[in-house]
Order: structure tokens, then C-alpha cells, then sequence
């Protein structure tokens, strides 16, 4: 069984341009043509533009994304150059999740601050409020936003 462009694309939720895109950039060597020319895909290509998608949707750049299709094609003797580059990958998306675990502190902090403010119909009353009277899980971001930890880390490296 085979499907269209049109049919995959629906499948993977992804334009019929993307699709095009992919295979002019190399990305596709595995899709199959009819003798009209028109891409031919088959089921077990799925797994294969799930990848490229992952791979795009984690940050990896086109050439790069390249690179990896062209060495499944390899078989069996590009196994540990496809570990690298996905090792490689994970590790980008491990830093980069860090980075948005970050911000998301930093906004939890905020949905605390104004709704606090809102209560209190003032954003005097959580500027101001007493340490200790901050939720513990968002006292460190409020220390980072105010600078403080800066200045803990300067006053620590001076004695």
C-alpha cells in the first residue's frame, strides 16, 4: 500500500510543502516514485518523517537532519555516527528545557505577583511583602528578579 503527498501529509498533520521541501533538501532518500515521478510513501516511512520532525521541531539544523537520513541509508555501519547525533541532540534539548523550566519560574512568580496584587489592589503589597510570606517554591526567583543573588554571590566571593 502506498500513499500521496496528500495522504501523508494529513497523516503527519504537516503541509504537502513541507513534505516537497524535505525530499528537494535530501531529507526523504527512502521515499519511493511512480512512474509518473509522483513521491510514493509507504507505511513504514512514517517512522522516518516522524524523526525528521522531531529532529527539526528539537532545533537540529536541515544539514544536519540530512546528514542522519543519509546515514540510515548506511545501515548497520553508521550506528555509533547516529548515536552521536542523536546523543548530541538530546543534550541540546536537555539545555534548552532547562532554559524553559527557567522561564517558567519566573512566570509562575509573576501569576503570583499581580494575582496577589490584584487581591490587594495594589502591587505595593507583594513588592513589599516580608520574605517569609512568599510562597518557598518562588523566594528564589524573587531573589533573582530583585538582583539579590548577585549581590549573595558577591558578598560570599569578598570573604
Amino acid at each position: 500500500m502506498f500513499y500521496t503527498i496528500g495522504e501523508m501529509s494529513k497523516i503527519l498533520n504537516i503541509p504537502p510543502s513541507t513534505l516537497r521541501y524535505y525530499d528537494k533538501e535530501g531529507l526523504l532518500p527512502f521515499v519511493e516514485r511512480s512512474e509518473g515521478g509522483s513521491r510514493r510513501f509507504k507505511p513504514s516511512d512514517y517512522e522516518g518523517l516522524c524523526i525528521i520532525s522531531c529532529l527539526k521541531n528539537s532545533g537540529m539544523p536541515l544539514k544536519d537532519i540530512k546528514n542522519f537520513m543519509q546515514l540510515v541509508t548506511e545501515g548497520d555501519a553508521s550506528i555509533d555516527s547516529r548515536l552521536q547525533l542523536i546523543e548530541k541532540q538530546r543534550e541540546r534539548v536537555l539545555q534548552d528545557l532547562a532554559k524553559i523550566q527557567q522561564l517558567l519560574k519566573v512566570l509562575d512568580y509573576k501569576v503570583w505577583y499581580y494575582s496577589a496584587a490584584k487581591a490587594a489592589g495594589t502591587t505595593a503589597v507583594p513588592r513589599e511583602m516580608p520574605e517569609e510570606d512568599v510562597p518557598e517554591e518562588l523566594r528564589e526567583v524573587r531573589k533573582y528578579l530583585k538582583g539579590m543573588h548577585c549581590m549573595d554571590e558577591k558578598m560570599a566571593s569578598a570573604e
